[in-house]
């Protein structure tokens, strides 16, 4: 009986990871790197963005940076989300829009975003320019 009911929990678990989908789209631009994760599971649409730079030689004045942002996304619809989230001990959001088609995705922040999740150079918002989706 145990034997089974192991089995059993395993194959649930299994088959709960399979139908767990996520989409990945990532933007390089010179040393500034997006990647944006969107996942749902359970009826719930999770988003994770996180953005790296690391600056290049002739950027004397600029500091590496990465920042982070995830949480459950509101679905606007089928070609928008939104996430909404909370800087610590805060009133302030951050709020991203995330504007998607077949194989792109386009975000914009709030100015909250740059002055409470993000540090320096970094940034969420894509700035007009599409992060492609990996295959």
């Amino acid at each position: 009986m145990m034997k089974k009911t192991a089995l059993f929990i395993l194959g649930a678990l299994l088959s709960g990871t399979a139908l767990a989908g996520a989409d990945h789209y990532v933007r390089k631009d010179g040393n500034h790197v997006q990647h944006l994760k969107i996942s749902q599971q359970k009826g719930e649409t999770n988003v994770l963005v996180d953005v790296d730079f690391e600056p290049g030689a002739n950027e004397t004045n600029a500091k590496s940076c990465s920042a982070e942002i995830s949480g459950e996304a509101t679905v606007v619809s089928a070609t928008e989300l939104t996430l909404k989230k909370q800087a610590r001990g805060e009133a302030h959001y951050c709020e991203l829009k995330i504007h998607l088609s077949q194989e792109k995705a386009v975000i914009e922040e709030t100015e909250d975003c740059i002055k409470y999740f993000a540090g320096g150079i970094c940034r969420f918002d894509s700035e007009g320019k599409a992060l492609n989706k990996i295959q």
